[in-house]
């Protein structure tokens, strides 16, 4: 049991795991969820919310508190009710932030609205980056939980307010509209998340790696790209390489 009572939910090769026991809501404890070895991280301890949850957990039912109400309506009003709601399939308020999950056909619309309406003023892009939610130890991703999320931050520096957007897509269909012609900071922000995701930004000016070589294979920050690695001898012992050696949860 979690410090605030909550039931730790067991990894995947642990007895009883699987798409139907997992809870949604669930969490875990340590920081990397590693087992079979000692934890030297001082981070063992800590009980958090399970990851994986993000492909599956509720909406947040309103009134969200804070702004968050005020920015949303504001947003519908801007967008109107009908594409606000095939726009944003579920909403969620955690952690003192607002997420908006949005159906990519509609992200464009949104962000539009969000930086141009004057009771919105999000004028800068300050973040876009890649999740993927593959064996995160939460629900398994299927296709309607795509595990490849995009994360944008937005901030309204008139308004001094803060929100995210989030648009997930599958591994075999990794497309997503970009936003540099509405947010030209977002250019090298979807540079690094192709690098390091393989989420395609179409429109983008010059979709090109960032971080990796141009001839190299696969993206880096997917949980089933390989550690690599070669098995090290040391003292007579034989260390394997990262990804034999213990499992990442």
């Amino acid at each position: 049991m979690s410090n605030d009572g909550g039931e730790v939910v067991p990894g995947r090769e642990e007895a009883g795991y699987d798409a139907s026991t997992a809870r949604s809501g669930g969490f875990r404890k340590g920081a990397f969820g590693v087992s079979g070895s000692g934890d030297t991280s001082g981070f063992g301890g800590l009980v958090r919310v399970e990851p994986g949850g993000a492909v599956a957990l509720h909406s947040t039912d309103r009134p969200y508190g804070g702004y968050f109400d005020e920015v949303t309506d504001a947003l519908i009003e801007a967008v109107g009710e009908a594409t606000f709601a095939a726009a944003v399939y579920r909403v969620l308020v955690d952690r003192g932030e607002i997420t908006y999950f949005v159906a990519r056909e509609h992200l464009l619309t949104l962000v539009q609205a969000l930086r141009d309406d004057d009771a919105l003023r999000f004028e800068l892009c300050s973040s876009v980056s890649g999740v993927d939610y593959l064996d995160s130890g939460g629900p398994v991703a299927t296709p309607d939980r795509p595990r490849l999320h995009v994360v944008y931050h937005l901030t309204s520096m008139t308004y001094r307010r803060r929100i995210r957007l989030e648009v997930a897509v599958t591994a075999e269909d990794a497309h997503v509209p970009s936003v540099t012609g509405i947010y030209p900071t977002a250019d090298w922000h979807e540079r690094e998340t192709w690098d390091m995701f393989g989420i395609v930004f179409d429109g983008h000016p010059a979709l090109t790696r960032i971080l990796m070589p141009d001839d190299w294979d696969g993206h880096p920050q997917r949980k089933d790209y390989p550690l690599g690695g070669v098995p090290v001898e040391y003292h007579g012992a034989t260390i394997p390489p990262p990804d034999t050696r213990r499992a990442y949860r």
